[in-house]
């Protein structure tokens, strides 16, 4: 249970800092906030859950070989709770501010080619220093997974939105701040992403089981 909750928290307070820092007028500097958020988030639930917040990244671990399919479903679960939870919190919150109706994505090819690069990234780099036994025990792996969010959501922001993760896919379509007919650009996207990563991996940690 103290996983799921951990779960839970950071994908909470993932998509709350989304929400708020985007209808709160800051979104140009969404990115650092948002990389900040699951950086410290991913410090303070690793030791627990494995700090995933993001079924992309539940995928890729399960794909890894590091978490079992009955303990993934439920992390992913959990995790869009949490996001529709915190969705709900920023609409209470900033009512006023929440758009009327969401703009449809400009290209949906491009957004689905930019939601697999910054996911495979994001897993890709998750797998390698918080769960390959060559980097066990290090002290990097928060601000490695952090800064690449950051990283990624520069690059790709302007033309996906920068998600790279279903369960905000989810809190920022209920935001208005995407639109539900895109949203399977980044369920494809992400765990397209996810699943590339974890196949990449495997392929170059073949001794690591």
């Amino acid at each position: 249970m103290r996983k799921l909750i951990t779960e839970f928290i950071g994908t909470f307070f993932l998509v709350l800092v989304i929400g708020m820092t985007v209808t709160g007028g800051k979104g140009d500097f969404a990115p650092i906030a948002i990389g900040s958020t699951l950086m410290a988030m991913v410090f303070a639930g690793a030791h627990i859950s494995g700090a995933h917040y993001n079924p992309a990244v539940t995928l890729a671990v399960l794909l890894r070989g590091r978490i079992s399919l009955r303990e993934a479903l439920p992390y992913i679960v959990v995790q869009v709770i949490g996001a529709v939870a915190a969705a709900a919190m920023v609409k209470f919150l900033m009512a006023d501010k929440i758009p009327a109706s969401a703009t449809v994505m400009a290209n949906p090819t491009n957004g689905l080619i930019a939601e697999i690069f910054g996911t495979f990234a994001l897993a890709y780099v998750v797998l390698n220093v918080a769960t390959a036994k060559g980097t066990t025990g290090n002290m990097f792996y928060g601000l490695s997974i952090g800064f690449t969010v950051l990283s990624m959501a520069f690059a790709f922001g302007a033309i996906s939105g920068g998600a790279f993760n279903p369960a905000v896919a989810v809190g920022i379509s209920m935001m208005n701040l995407a639109s539900w007919s895109d949203f399977w650009v980044y369920l494809v996207g992400c765990f397209g992403g996810a699943a590339l990563a974890a196949v990449a991996f495997r392929i170059n940690n073949p001794e690591d089981k």
